[in-house]
């Protein structure tokens, strides 16, 4: 529509979650940081992002105010593209319906999208990809519906960082990979995916995400540790991504050591068989 009408194309998005201000209570957890938000965004070919702070002032603002100010002064719209449901502005008060009576005076128009599926085309709302339907089959560790609402595979990133080495003791040495509290993570379980470098190496892993329980009776949260498969460097100290492929099997605590070191061997195995086709495409 940009290349058809002569203009550039500039997505609108907010740092912090406005749910961080409004209600920090019942804010829901991040799908991806801001620097991985403005990566896949440039992925895309967006001419430009524009991040607006979003504080308590911000959440104050009138709708009204927030078109003059963003829509109009700073990026001179001349078409404006949002979801059917989409809500703005001081108790959400904006909607197209606003946003099409002021772009009459302003000189911008508005197409309010269809909700879609992952396929794309406009479905039903209890098929409509959101980030509420994605957050909630993560939750579940239904990776199969999550990775098709997202379009890729889920990933965090995080610093490697020392851990208390019981991998290296039982043969399967981990990264222990420190994630931001408000980042949602997959639900407790193994899982087979792949943890990327800094340099942009990408190695096939076998991941657990989970409290442990064969070795603690309480662990106040969970720990993400990626084995990673025919590997063996140093990698604390590094930022790196882990993405989410398929998942195993679910946390569970083991009477022996042996046992567990047992099932380890089967889920790397498991997981070089699912992911023996190589990496995903950058």
């Amino acid at each position: 529509m940009a290349d058809a009408a002569g203009l550039r194309t500039a997505v609108v998005t907010f740092d912090r979650h406005p749910a961080m201000v409004v209600r920090p209570e019942s804010a829901p957890l991040l799908l991806t940081d801001l620097d991985q938000k403005l990566e896949l965004l440039g992925s895309t070919g967006v001419d430009y992002t524009l991040v607006v702070t979003f504080d308590q002032a911000r959440a104050r603002e009138p709708a009204e105010d927030f078109v003059a100010e963003v829509l109009v002064r700073c990026l001179r719209s001349r078409l404006v593209v949002v979801g059917e449901d989409f809500h703005f502005g001081h108790e959400r008060k904006g909607n197209v319906a606003l946003l099409e009576r002021i772009g009459q005076a302003e000189g911008f128009e508005v197409c309010g999208l269809e909700l879609v599926g992952a396929d794309g085309r406009p479905a039903h709302h209890d098929r409509q990809v959101s980030s509420t339907a994605i957050r909630s089959a993560l939750r579940a560790g239904d990776l199969e519906v999550a990775s098709a609402l997202l379009g890729r595979p889920h990933e965090v990133r995080g610093l490697v960082s020392p851990g208390d080495q019981r991998g290296r003791e039982l043969g399967f040495p981990t990264a222990n990979v420190a994630i931001a509290g408000d980042i949602l993570l997959p639900s407790d379980g193994i899982y087979a995916g792949w943890l990327t470098r800094a340099d942009g190496a990408v190695h096939p892993s076998a991941i657990s995400l989970g409290r442990r329980p064969t070795f603690y009776e309480q662990s106040h949260a969970s720990l993400l540790e990626a084995h990673v498969l025919d590997f063996d460097d140093n990698l604390y100290g590094e930022h790196v991504r882990v993405s989410f492929v398929a998942r195993l099997r679910g946390e569970e605590r083991f009477d022996t050591v042996e046992a567990l070191v047992e099932q380890m061997g089967r889920d790397c195995h498991q997981a070089r068989a699912l992911l023996g086709a190589g990496p995903p495409a950058p």
